[in-house]
This record gives structure tokens, C-alpha cells and sequence, in this order.
């Protein structure tokens, strides 16, 4: 692999021209499609196979004309204090704001809350529920707009009235504050780490092309593949991340092959097999977890891993092609100041850099300090991390909603309001589906359904039946007396589940639990379901890929484990901030609850992926000075004095990246942002940094021991780039013309 990548890499530098003009070329036609492509929509979550998804079909199927509503708002009304909103002032007031809805661009009906009972019992809330001809996506700003100016109008005569539904719903808009501050804060770790405007610019520009490609093919292929902003955004956030961080280890790796003497198209070639070949591992484990999510059953979590394995695959042909194509472009630019002038004065190209190695930085310092204290610092890393993961423990997954909002948008408000005149569960009703197709009584069978569930602890109320046309199917809605994400709703939905045998035995009619809340539950409880066997999974991937990457048996289980506790010290931090509170306010989070339900599995997919990364990256440069006869405690010295400062690097960008992402007023989109940003940081400077290196300075030689039938088993993956000090082709046009030695070098 490395002297097939060596040619990529030597050609691209060569044919920087065309290399440059296909990319970009690529890009216009990805801006082309995405501005002439339909805008998507955002799809509820569904989970084939589960009782509540099962539920939703039978409604698609029985009910065709209702379940194809467009949008729904709700304007909830509270009379002022002292007063009902029953009085005849106030109820004048309601009914003219309605009024001069009704007839509204898009709305397809509106109803009156004092014919529907809309009332709440002490009288001072009432509701009234407008549904659309349209999707949310598709209303129009004049029929959003005509929607606020009512509750204006009803607000001018004393009421207090706020909207909720999903009417006023938009697509997360990108380009907020928070992650420009993310990227200004990686391109100044680059400049720091290059020392070079031109080469941190070089991969801000890399990954910028890589990332609007990907997030212009996701726009674009929205509508036909039913891709959502989410996956979008997660497209974008991990591109950008994984982006920068490949562009700076070839730029990095390109910069030692310079210094050390190698004309420029050879050292882009060398950086490009050498370099190269490990993002290609780092980058193909990336995508192979995130396309695995496939496997749970999720539509929308497997679009989202298609999506971000895409940004990922994109990056990775970038980097492989663009970033030497724009060391061809800026030439001598790419290296530092100090490195410029060194090669002057060494020669230019002929002759390495005095002293452009084996300076002792921090990074030969701690790998240093860790060999002569392997215990200590393996005891409280280890003992750190596992204490950040006591909370995950507590892990409860959920869905969020409305209630999740801030307190600033009427969404929230209005669902307060509602909870407060309606009590907590009518926000989170449940759906109760009767299949009559096999009933010969239809009415004894609803009412037998209708007494049962009333009979069960923690119902409300339950609503009269509403029959289909064929009168074969019956829905009766269950008001819960507790709120949708609490533990007591998740104990009645299965206890109705529990209560219905009886009767599907006496009538022959099926009954089936479903509504948003029902179905939140359901996914909630698949996703607990798979999360271990898909972590099981994703551990046996890593020790495989390891095994025959570092022909090493200890290596890869000690990189598994050190997986395990960085990704449960992220889970640990997800409950304390996101269940507990801790540190909430800091990122604009007023309402704890439970953590969403995807989660967990996305950042272990993505994670195991941005691990591998920086396991290679370390190891790659350890494995190397070991096989060309260094001392166990000398790789890891090597190691660490060749990569830890660039990895250092790419761990606070991508930190940085997703850090960015917090400050979205999205609950699912600053979960993975805290998620993953607190999942890069345990991993890159507790795990890889600080426990990787003792625990091989503990094992010393055995750290690289393979048995020998696997030795001859496994194949052999070039990813230290030892090929390369072989033959290879003086150029990359040769066919069949001589070759020349190349030295490997101890770096």
C-alpha cells in the first residue's frame, strides 16, 4: 500500500494542475446540484419492527386521509390573573384571533377550543389546534408569519398566548458564532504547530473543499434519500475534523522529509506513502463504524453513518491527492521560517537540515518522564477516567422535545402552559390502535379496549374511539398522568402492553401502544438493547485491524481498552451534564433529562474511528524504530519525539471542531458535540498519550510479540511505509525503467 500511495503522491505533486482543476471542478458541480436540489424535510424517527412502528403502519395504511396532514401548531391562550378564559371578553378575543386565521394561506382547519372542550378544568388555559396543507419545511414565511401575528392579536387584548407543534420548526442554520470560534481555534493550533501561515492555510483549505463537497452532495441528495439536516450537520462536523487532522499529518510528515534533505516531489511522495497510509487505515475504520450503524435498525442513524462515512471517504481522497498537489503550488512556502533558512544555508536540497531532529520537545519529555514512572501515571489515568465514568451508570436514554427547549421560545412556554392546565402527560398521549379486521362484535371490542386501559394505573383519561371508514379499525388516545420522558409513563406504556392480551384473547381484535411517546420509548429501549453488542462488535473490529496492522497480539487489546474507558468517561460526562446539570448553564442547557437515545451508539462508532487515528499515528513511528532494532523504551521515545506534538495538535482541532457545535440550538446536535469533543480529549491525551506509552513501557518486549501462525496467517499491511526503502520507481511515470534505492532512515 505505501509505494502504491508514494505513486499517488509523487503524481499528484507532478500534475498539480490537473489534480487542482478536477476538485475543483467537483466542487462547482457539488454547489450546482445542492442550489438546484429541493430542499429535504426532516423525517420523524421511526424503528421498523418495533410495536409503536408497527402501530404507525396499521394508521398509514387504515387512516390514509389523516395521517398525510401536513403541519400542526398549537395556540395556547391563559387568561390573566383573577380571570377565566371562559369570560366573554377573553373568549371574544380568542375567537377573533382565530377568525382572522382560519381563512389563512396553507391552513387547512383550525379548531375552536370551547365546542372541543380545549379547557382546561379550573379554566384559565385554553387550546386550539390549526393543521396545515403543508409540511413545516414547505410553509411559507407569510403563513408562519400570519400564524405569530394572531397570537400578537390575541396577546393586544391582556391574554397570554404562545405557540407550540411543529409548525414553527426550521433546519438547524449553520454559521453560528460558536463554531467560528470552533475553526479559529484550529487555525491558530496549525499555525502554531507548522509554524507556517501558508501550510496551516493549506490545510484549513484542504479540509474546507473536502467538507463543502460532502455537505453540498448531502443538500443535494436530501429528497431522494430522505437525508436530514442532521446528517448534514454531522457530515460537516466530522469532514471539517477529520479534514484538517489528515491534511496535517501528510503536511507534517512532508515537512520532515524536506528537512531531512528529499527534493519536493519525492518528499510528497514519502509523506503520501508514509503518512498516507495511515490515514487511509484511520480513515477506513472511521467509515467501516460509522457504516455499521447500519446494522440497528435505525433509518435515520444509518443515514446519519452514510453520511459522515461519506464527509470521512471524501477526506481522505483529499488528502491523499489535493494536499501534495498544493505542496507542488506553494513549494518552499509549506516549511517554517526557521526550516527556510536552515536549508539555505544546508543547501537547499541536497543535504538534510542541521538539527531539524532529535531535539528533545515535550513530547520526548513525557514519553521520558512516563518510562521512568510507568506505574504512576498508568494508576491515575486509569483511575481518572474510570472515576469520570461512574456516572455512566446512570445512563437513561429518551427522545427530546419541546420540553427540552429553551425557555426562550414559545415551543417551551407553551408546553408548560399546556402541562399546567392539562397536566403532565397530555404532551405526551398515548396512541391505542384496534385491529377490528378479525372482531365480529366491533363495539364490544372497543368498549371492552376503552375500560381496559382506564383500569390501568397511571392513566388520566382515555378519549371516545374514532373509527376508519371501514369501521375496521378503532383508535382510542390515553393521557398519561406523568410526563413523556419520565420513568412511570415508560412502566404504563408496558403495562398496557401487559393489560391487552386478555383482550385480544375474548374479542380476536389486535391492539397495539403506540403516539410519539410510545415510539421514543420503543427506540429508547433498542438502542440499550444494541448497544453492547454493537460496542462488542466495534472492540473485535479494533483488535483485528491492530493485529495485523502492528503484527502485535497486546497492542491491539491494550488500544481496545483504552477505547472502553475513554468512551465511558464521555458517557459519564454526558449523564453528569446532561441528566445531572453539571455545567449545563455553561452551554445554554435549562432542562436535564435523559440522554438522547442515538447517542451513545453514534459516538462509539465515530469515536472507535478518531481513536484508531491517533493509535496509528503513534504506534506507526513506535513500530517502526522497533522493527529497525530500537529498544522498546527507545520507540516509544521516537514515537512521541516524531508524532506526539502533531497529534497533540489534531486532538485540540478536533476538540475545537466539535466543541463549535455546542453552542446550536439543537439538543441532538450539542449532545454529540459535548459527547465527542469530551470523547477526543480522554482519549488523545489520557488514553493514547498517557496510558498507551506506560502500559508498553511495561511490557516491554512482549508488547510486540505475534505468534508465529499468526505471523504467517494475517497478511501484511505496509502501513510503517518499510516498501519504501526498497525499490521504487525514480518517478512515478517510469514503466519498466531503472529503479533506485531509497534510504529509510531512522527519522
Amino acid at each position: 500500500m505505501a509505494t502504491s500511495l508514494y505513486r499517488i503522491g509523487r503524481w499528484a505533486f507532478r500534475r498539480r494542475r490537473l489534480v487542482g482543476g478536477l476538485w475543483l471542478s467537483v466542487l462547482v458541480l457539488a454547489v450546482a446540484a445542492a442550489a438546484l436540489a429541493p430542499a429535504g424535510e426532516d423525517e420523524d424517527l421511526a424503528m421498523p419492527g418495533t410495536e409503536s412502528q408497527k402501530a404507525f403502519d396499521l394508521l398509514d395504511e387504515r387512516f390514509p386521509q389523516s395521517n398525510s396532514q401536513g403541519a400542526e401548531a398549537r395556540l395556547v391562550f391563559r387568561a390573566p390573573d383573577g380571570q377565566r378564559v371562559t369570560a366573554r371578553q377573553n373568549k371574544a378575543a380568542v375567537e377573533d384571533a382565530l377568525t382572522s386565521l382560519d381563512e389563512g394561506e396553507q391552513v387547512a382547519s383550525t379548531t375552536n377550543p370551547y365546542t372541543t372542550g380545549a379547557v382546561s378544568e379550573d379554566g384559565t388555559i385554553a387550546y386550539s389546534t390549526i393543521t396545515y396543507t403543508a409540511d413545516a419545511v414547505d410553509l411559507t414565511a407569510s403563513a408562519k408569519s400570519a400564524l405569530e401575528d394572531t397570537a400578537s392579536r390575541a396577546r393586544s387584548a391582556g391574554l397570554t398566548v404562545e405557540i407550540g407543534g411543529s409548525a414553527l420548526d426550521a433546519e438547524e442554520e449553520l454559521g453560528g458564532t460558536t463554531e467560528m470560534i470552533g475553526v479559529a481555534v484550529a487555525a491558530v493550533v496549525l499555525v502554531l504547530a507548522l509554524g507556517s501561515l501558508v501550510a496551516a492555510g493549506l490545510s484549513l483549505l484542504t479540509a474546507f473543499v473536502g467538507v463543502a463537497i460532502a455537505f453540498c452532495l448531502v443538500s443535494a441528495l436530501a429528497v431522494p434519500l430522505g437525508l436530514t439536516s442532521t446528517v448534514a450537520i454531522l457530515a460537516l462536523m466530522l469532514g471539517l475534523a477529520v479534514g484538517i487532522d489528515y491534511a496535517l499529518f501528510i503536511t507534517s510528515r512532508f515537512r520532515d522529509e524536506r528537512a531531512r534533505g528529499s527534493e519536493p516531489e519525492e518528499a510528497a511522495g514519502r509523506a503520501v506513502g508514509t503518512a498516507g497510509s495511515a490515514v487511509v487505515f484511520a480513515g477506513a475504520t472511521v467509515v467501516i463504524a460509522l457504516v455499521g450503524l447500519g446494522v440497528v435498525g435505525i433509518p435515520e442513524l444509518t443515514k446519519m453513518g452514510m453520511g459522515g462515512a461519506g464527509a470521512v471517504a471524501l477526506a481522505v481522497l483529499v488528502a491523499l491527492t489535493l494536499v501534495p498537489a498544493l505542496f507542488g503550488f506553494f513549494g518552499r512556502r509549506v516549511l517554517s521560517r526557521a526550516v527556510r533558512k536552515a536549508t539555505r544555508a544546508a543547501g537547499e536540497r541536497s543535504h538534510p537540515v542541521p538539527g531539524a531532529a532529535g531535539r528533545p520537545g515535550l513530547g520526548t519529555r513525557w514519553a521520558r518522564f512516563v518510562l521512568r514512572r510507568p506505574v504512576a501515571v498508568l494508576m491515575i489515568a486509569g483511575l481518572g477516567l474510570g472515576a469520570v465514568a461512574l456516572p455512566a451508570l446512570s445512563l437513561e436514554l429518551g427522545l427530546p422535545g419541546d420540553e427540552s427547549k429553551s425557555v426562550q421560545t414559545t415551543q417551551r412556554r407553551a408546553y408548560d402552559l399546556l402541562s399546567e392546565g392539562f397536566g403532565p402527560g397530555f404532551n405526551g398521549p398515548l396512541t391505542v390502535v384496534v385491529d377490528m379486521s378479525g372482531s365480529a362484535d366491533t363495539r364490544a371490542a372497543t368498549d371492552l379496549v376503552a375500560r381496559t386501559v382506564r383500569a390501568v394505573d397511571g392513566v388520566k383519561s382515555v378519549g371516545e374511539p374514532v373509527l376508519n371508514k371501514a369501521q375496521d379499525t378503532a383508535v382510542l388516545t390515553a393521557v398519561p398522568r406523568t410526563a413523556p420522558n419520565s420513568g412511570e409513563t415508560k412502566d404504563l406504556v408496558h403495562a398496557i402492553r401487559d393489560a391487552v392480551p386478555g383482550v385480544e384473547a375474548d374479542t380476536g381484535a389486535g391492539i397495539l401502544v403506540t403516539g410519539t411517546t410510545a415510539l421514543n420509548i420503543d427506540i429508547s429501549e433498542a438502542m440499550s438493547d444494541a448497544l453492547v453488542p454493537y460496542l462488542s462488535v466495534v472492540i473485535g473490529l479494533a483488535v483485528l485491524l491492530l493485529t495485523v496492522v502492528f503484527r502485535s497480539v497486546l497492542v491491539p487489546v491494550k488500544a481496545a481498552l483504552g477505547f472502553l474507558l475513554s468512551v465511558g468517561a464521555a458517557f459519564g460526562v454526558l449523564v453528569a451534564v446532561f441528566q445531572w446539570g453539571w455545567a449545563a448553564d455553561l452551554i445554554g442547557i435549562e432542562q436535564t433529562g435523559p440522554v438522547m437515545s442515538l447517542m451513545p451508539i453514534l459516538i462509539i462508532g465515530i469515536v472507535f474511528g478518531l481513536a484508531m487515528d491517533y493509535e496509528v499515528f503513534l504506534l506507526t513511528r513506535m513500530r517502526e524504530a522497533y522493527a529497525h532494532g530500537a529498544s522498546p523504551g527507545e520507540a516509544i521515545v521516537n514515537g512521541f519525539r516524531h508524532s506526539g506534538r502533531v497529534v497533540a495538535a489534531a486532538a485540540i482541532i478536533m476538540i475545537s471542531v466539535f466543541a463549535g457545535f455546542i453552542g446550536m440550538n439543537s439538543p441532538t446536535i450539542q449532545t454529540m458535540g459535548v459527547g465527542l469533543a469530551a470523547a477526543v480529549a480522554f482519549d488523545a491525551f489520557v488514553v493514547r498519550m498517557a496510558i498507551a506509552p506506560a502500559v508498553l513501557a511495561l511490557l516491554g518486549h512482549r508488547a510486540w510479540w505475534l505468534p508465529r501462525i499468526l505471523n504467517r496467517v494475517l497478511p501484511k499491511v505496509d502501513i510503517e511505509g518499510e516498501a519504501l526503502g526498497r525499490q521504487v520507481p525514480s518517478s512515478a511515470g517510469e514503466s519498466g525503467a531503472a529503479v533506485r534505492r531509497l534510504p529509510v532512515g531512522r527519522d
